[in-house]
């Protein structure tokens, strides 16, 4: 490590298990900051950045200097869409071992010298859930607001009219009476997994409410779930 250098981006990223998308999470390359004033470090598996770092951007947590979440999750924002900008400040401020706070990185950002994708982080803190708990929801929850349909709720907890809990579903419509429910290979593979999802989809569909499912392939083109999901919220709300 150079004098002053600190490990950034992708590296500080998987450091604190911040969601990449597969293009970044399989790259062994290290992404190594230093100073501006300085030459950025040019060596085999090391991808060097230039950088403009308070006292308050870096730490030693993990025994040599790294980026803080919120200064990491600024630099980020140069190699990752808005979605999956939004799924990784989400992860961080994640009511289940949360790692900084909206607040933080709302001052990192305001903070943030570099204009490469400024925009987006800016766009991004609008959209950021502490309730959400699968980077899969966050990026549909996104693709959702980018498409002008309402916002869902995240990870609500559903009860029986008679007050008895059903389920926590990933997002939903409470007024409505629609969910959302992402259906990972795990839901299928796990056959008391796939039970349980069986079960539940029928205690729900018993106090009113429509369910509707969503994969991988919905996040990969989701021209056509976010056409279907238009459809149904107009049907239901009227």
């Amino acid at each position: 490590m150079p004098q002053d250098g600190v490990f950034s981006q992708v590296t500080a990223a998987g450091l604190y298990r911040i969601p990449l998308p597969l293009r970044l999470s399989t790259s062994t390359e290290l992404h190594v900051s230093v100073p501006a004033t300085r030459r950025a470090v040019d060596a085999k598996g090391i991808i060097g950045h230039k950088a403009t770092f308070g006292s308050d951007d870096w730490d030693k947590r993990f025994g040599f200097p790294v980026t803080t979440p919120e200064r990491t999750w600024c630099g980020l924002a140069s190699v990752l869409t808005l979605p999956e900008l939004v799924a990784a400040g989400d992860k961080l401020i994640a009511r289940r071992l949360p790692q900084t706070t909206r607040a933080a990185l709302e001052r990192a950002v305001s903070t943030y010298t570099s204009r490469r994708g400024i925009r987006n982080l800016r766009r991004a803190l609008g959209m950021l859930s502490d309730r959400a708990e699968s980077p899969r929801e966050s990026l549909l929850r996104v693709a959702i607001i980018l498409a002008g349909l309402p916002e869902p709720t995240v990870n609500m907890r559903v009860f029986s009219a008679k007050g008895e809990f059903l389920a926590r579903v990933d997002l939903c419509y409470p007024h409505l009476k629609l969910s959302l429910e992402y259906q990972g290979d795990h839901h299928r593979a796990d056959q008391s997994q796939w039970r349980r999802d069986i079960s539940r989809t029928r205690a729900l569909q018993a106090e009113g409410w429509t369910e509707l499912q969503f994969t991988q392939v919905d996040l990969d083109h989701p021209e056509h779930f976010l056409e279907e999901l238009r459809t149904i919220l107009a049907r239901l709300s009227h």
